[in-house]
């Protein structure tokens, strides 16, 4: 059957043997490991060119929170080898020419179409088929259909009163201008303090004529401790690396190299948690700090040892007591919400050009022509807004796309009271739809890119399994499903995530459900249970054969 075809009004039709959605580091990996199959495969993506969430945000500062020797993929160690990071921290540049470099020397672009956004993709029943179809008029025809679409991918722009009237320009930090933007001698307004909002604002800060601040939520920041690449210690992880990479696999967060904990902070003096906190700080990094104790996440007395010593450290550097005050969080246990990593983020606040104003309790009223307006009435004169204001995270891509079944179903409809999925990777009802690091699934819990290739590998590996016994058709059934969610659930409910007001609740998002989306029972039992899962021939998962082709 040909490749392509004609379709009324000159639309092009293609057939595929697996549509992808997304042109991100999922994505990439994706046709690369399905291609490799001797697959048909296209990547449908929105923007202009590859790499995703390192292609759209290109605010000021922006950088992973994950050490550039771990942040890579781990499928070519001819690749890892090669690439050298030049920095202990990646920035957006430096990732995004990583992502175009993976692409060209593996020659993945011949299979992504740019500048094309999947509107709605309907499964066929009878024809046992996906049809996708785009912006541009394609209409796609597809065996599987692969989401890898992002968890982080869709801003979200508050619905502000009179933000249509700002005289001034605004931005958000998920939608930034390609050639940048200069806030030299500007009065500028920041919202939001999120993982964004602590990057940005530090630089912004010494551009900007002033800067204010708009805090809701005070998040934990730990220090970075960003510095060139040490080629010593690039040049031992590298003769290390793929030891690290298996032994990765056996971390909850999918990062080797931090030794585990062996006991409760409850059971040391508070004297030698102050030194053991004070190193960690002094080290820099997330993931370590959290390691310092085996109860941080579980138990609220432990955890309100580490979140003290931050907010002490906070009220040290913020010379302003009020000030030092509002940026200490007192509202939820400290990495129940994803730290932030920064660099002089706390010690912006002691320039005389910062101000940081409190909406929690004078909240944001209105965008005016020329500025902003609180409740009580006090108006801020603004050349510029930037929203840091987060994501419709893990569900919102998805939500974006029309997504259904000549059966009548929606995914829409299906995930009305939150997203139910079996292991994050499929959802019942809706056959031969895979979903890359979805809901239900750690990843955004995980160095993503490990999270990236596990999910990918296993979906290509399921995919084989169907061609050796001739079978065209997957779905989870609605018992595997109800079962893995109501485990997400109390994995989650025996944790202090749930404290949180966050985006892993969907609680930036008005009128989403609160519903606790990733799996935080570590990577490490989460791959276990899916290498399991295919192991019993794919326990949850109902195969057959259509006698149906694709027309």
């Amino acid at each position: 059957m040909p490749d392509a075809s004609s379709l009324p009004g000159g639309r092009a039709s293609t057939r595929l043997d697996v549509a992808i959605v997304g042109g991100g580091l999922a994505g990439l990996y994706a046709i690369h490991r399905l291609r490799g199959m001797g697959l048909h495969v296209r990547a449908f993506e929105a923007g202009s060119d590859v790499g995703g969430t390192w292609f759209w945000n290109r605010y000021p500062g922006a950088r992973c929170d994950v050490e550039s020797l771990e942040y890579s993929y781990a499928f070519s160690d001819e690749l890892q080898q090669e690439w050298k990071w030049p920095e202990r921290y990646g920035t957006q540049p430096e990732i995004l020419r990583y992502i175009n470099h993976v692409a060209d020397r593996f020659d993945l672009r011949r299979d992504v179409q740019l500048d094309t956004r999947v509107m709605s993709a309907v499964f066929d029943g009878k024809a046992n088929a996906w049809t996708l179809t785009t912006d541009k008029g394609d209409v796609v025809r597809a065996r599987f259909c692969v989401m890898a679409a992002g968890n982080l991918s869709t801003p979200r722009v508050p619905d502000f009163k009179g933000i249509g009237d700002f005289k001034g320009k605004w931005y958000h930090s998920g939608l930034w201008p390609h050639d940048g933007v200069d806030f030299s001698g500007l009065r500028v307004a920041v919202i939001g303090t999120g993982s964004s909002g602590v990057q940005m604002i530090p630089i912004i800060a010494r551009q900007a004529k002033h800067l204010h601040v708009f805090q809701r939520t005070a998040n934990f920041s730990l220090p970075a401790r960003n510095a060139p690449m040490d080629p010593d210690r690039e040049r031992r992880h590298k003769a290390d690396y793929p030891a690290r990479r298996r032994a990765a696999f056996d971390t909850p967060f999918a990062i080797a190299g931090y030794p585990k904990p062996t006991k409760s902070a409850l059971q040391a003096s508070p004297e030698e948690r102050r030194a053991a906190y004070e190193a960690k700080w002094q080290e820099g990094g997330s993931i370590s700090f959290l390691y310092a104790y085996t109860d941080l996440l579980v138990n609220k007395e432990a955890n309100d040892t580490a979140a003290e010593f931050v907010r002490d450290k906070i009220r040290g550097i913020v010379k302003d007591p009020k000030t030092a005050e509002l940026l200490a969080p007192k509202d939820h246990p400290i990495g129940t919400k994803r730290l932030c990593l920064d660099t002089g983020y706390y010690e912006t606040y002691n320039r005389d050009n910062v101000t940081l104003v409190d909406v929690r309790s004078d909240p944001i009223q209105e965008i005016t022509a020329t500025g902003l307006r609180t409740a009580s009435g006090a108006d801020y004169a603004l050349d510029a807004i930037v929203f840091a204001t987060g994501f419709d995270a893990m569900t919102g891509a998805l939500r974006e796309i029309d997504i259904r079944t000549t059966d009548g179903a929606s995914l829409a409809d299906k995930w009305a009271g939150g997203p139910l999925t079996y292991l994050g990777l499929m959802v019942s009802g809706f056959p031969n739809m895979f979903i890359i690091t979805g809901p239900g699934s750690p990843g955004v819990k995980t160095q993503m890119i490990a999270s990236i290739e596990q999910h990918t590998d296993w979906i290509a590996n399921c995919v084989a399994h169907m061609r050796r016994r001739d079978l065209d058709r997957i779905e989870p059934t609605p018992e595997a499903e109800a079962a893995w969610v109501q485990h997400v659930n109390a994995v989650a409910d025996s944790t202090l995530y749930p404290l949180a007001n966050s985006w892993y609740l969907g609680a930036n998002i008005p009128g989403k459900p609160r519903v606790f989306m990733p799996y935080v029972g570590g990577f490490d039992a989460y791959k276990r249970r899916c290498d399991a899962v295919a192991a019993n021939g794919y326990e949850g998962f109902e195969f057959s054969r259509q006698p149906a082709t694709v027309a």
